[in-house]
């Protein structure tokens, strides 16, 4: 298992992407699984209960920061719209506001909403942010997809990506220990 976990560690790293949720973790990818049993809320759910927050650019299943409490992450995104200046004509560009919001995967309602302003979060929200604009599907409808595609499988991470100029969304599924990576197109 640890080879898989490299291996989907080095084809993310090689195509410029965020890691996948379980090769996060440091091999704790049995850890996971485990947690997960307990989550009730399907990943496709979270990211509906979080758009009161903004548009859901990704979602993921992860460990919270102490390593020890399963937590639903959810990026969104708001604004982020050009305007034209009525008095000079110029195009204002607004930058989108990036947030970081924990949906209770047991009832499906918000936990916390946190601003990501800086550093990996950030440089990820933006890249997310980018295969969204060009995307026709929703996330949740691409992720429910390929949940629905794998009889037996949960989506526990959904992040997207632009691949030869084309929004995809990769959704890591697992089921029991086994772990499967699966590309959803979103135009």
């Amino acid at each position: 298992m640890k080879r898989a976990v490299a291996a989907v560690a080095l084809v993310a790293t090689l195509l410029g992407m965020p890691l996948g949720t379980y090769a996060e973790q440091g091999g704790s990818d049995a850890a996971l699984a485990r947690a997960l049993k307990d989550a009730k809320l399907p990943l496709e759910r979270g990211l509906a209960a979080s758009a009161r927050e903004g548009t859901p650019i990704s979602a993921k299943y992860e460990f919270d920061e102490d390593g020890d409490e399963l937590q639903l992450s959810v990026y969104t995104m708001r604004g982020g719209s050009g305007a034209v200046g009525s008095e000079t004509g110029q195009v204002a560009v607004e930058e989108p506001a990036f947030t970081e919001v924990i949906v209770d995967y047991t009832t499906g309602k918000i936990g916390k909403v946190v601003p990501i302003k800086d550093g990996e979060d950030l440089a990820a929200a933006k890249s997310q942010s980018r295969a969204m604009a060009q995307a026709k599907r929703s996330l949740e409808a691409a992720t429910a997809r390929a949940v629905s595609a794998h009889s037996g499988y949960r989506a526990v991470s959904a992040v997207p990506d632009l691949k030869d100029g084309h929004p995809v969304v990769k959704v890591i599924l697992v089921d029991g220990g086994e772990w499967k990576t699966v590309y959803e197109t979103l135009d």
